[in-house]
């Protein structure tokens, strides 16, 4: 397949800095928008804000009975956001710990919570239950019961419609309506939600091993198949134009540049021995992170060079990887408890 390839390789350094540990499986873990704070939430229950520059805790406590599922944070205020598996969303202030909020899912488990990047809703998804919350933790909406359970939620980029997906169809929400405004068919299990940043394609993981495509204009939509797994792992790049996908021990990138991937050939990125089990385009940069359940590490240029710039291992699978808002750092969790940090320093930053 023709490329762009680049003459001189990207030159990367890469340092560890620290690591510290929830004991128990890394199930989500983010930066602060300021990058100055790491929120991270274990499988059973633990929530913990940790000083990015050093590791040092601020705080740790038991969030959720039976167990958190994700955490995020409020775009412009000083706010944690935590759901669990005792139905309910909790907000925290990031400073002490101390509990701000808390609101009833709907449903015995939520599973997602996602802020629009105005800071204004925070929408949720427990089960079939679709709701919709202002920052104090006052229900603004919910909407229309989905047939089947929600798997993933994200907000599009530039429409501010909120996108739903579960068996069967994709869903588009807007904050002043209870009814969706827009549904994608297929009919599939979806597990996971990417939207492009420049909003042109959402694109899906999806149990049947397979990455499904719209272009979100037309509603027209393409397959990718032929993955060994059910694929969780997306990444978009962050001009839009790539996008990584895990589902196998293989990396591939689809070029969705100009007419989009339709009748393109990926670009496979294969080091990995296990399955891929998080991906992170850099933020700014052509790098792309990958690891994979045996606690392998590499950092690639796609589209430049089929080889790794760096690799590393760590003790134990990787659950979570996420670049730090400023590009120069690299988070890492894992299903044996540890939560670190990665400084990356290119020759073109």
């Amino acid at each position: 397949m023709p490329r762009n390839v680049v003459d001189t390789p990207m030159q990367i350094q890469v340092d560890a800095q620290w690591q510290t540990s929830l004991d128990d499986y890394v199930i989500d873990a983010k930066w602060s928008p300021d990058g100055k704070i790491i929120a991270a939430a274990a499988v059973s229950g633990p929530v913990a804000c940790i000083e990015a520059g050093g590791g040092s805790p601020r705080w740790s406590i038991h969030a959720h009975g039976f167990g958190t599922t994700e955490v995020t944070w409020h775009p412009g205020l000083e706010m944690l956001t935590s759901a669990g598996q005792d139905g309910t969303i909790r907000h925290w202030d990031p400073e002490n710990g101390a509990e701000l909020a808390s609101m009833e899912g709907g449903d015995s488990w939520v599973e997602h919570v996602a802020w629009n990047p105005n800071g204004k809703q925070l929408a949720t998804a427990a089960g079939r239950k679709l709701r919709l919350w202002d920052p104090t933790g006052r229900l603004l909406r919910e909407f229309d019961q989905h047939d089947s359970t929600i798997a993933d939620i994200a907000w599009e980029p530039g429409s501010g419609d909120l996108v739903s997906g579960s068996y069967g169809a994709l869903k588009f929400w807007n904050v002043s309506s209870d009814k969706p405004v827009r549904v994608f068919e297929w009919r599939g299990s979806i597990l996971t939600i990417a939207c492009s940043p420049d909003g042109k394609y959402i694109a899906t993981g999806d149990q049947d091993s397979t990455v499904h495509f719209w272009i979100v204009k037309t509603g027209k939509d393409l397959q990718m198949w032929g993955y060994p797994t059910k694929v969780r792992e997306l990444s978009w790049n962050a001009r839009g134009t790539m996008l990584a996908t895990g589902g196998g021990p293989t990396v591939a990138v689809w070029n969705c540049a100009g007419r989009g991937p339709e009748g393109r050939e990926p670009i496979l990125l294969d080091v990995h021995e296990g399955v891929v089990s998080a991906l992170a385009f850099h933020p700014r940069l052509n790098i792309l992170a990958s690891a994979d359940e045996t606690g392998h590490l590499a950092f690639w240029e796609p589209g430049g060079h089929d080889e790794p710039l760096e690799q590393l291992v760590v003790d134990g699978a990787v659950s979570v990887l996420q670049w730090s808002p400023d590009g120069d750092s690299l988070l890492l969790g894992t299903e044996t408890g540890a939560i670190g940090r990665v400084d990356v320093d290119s020759n073109r930053s």
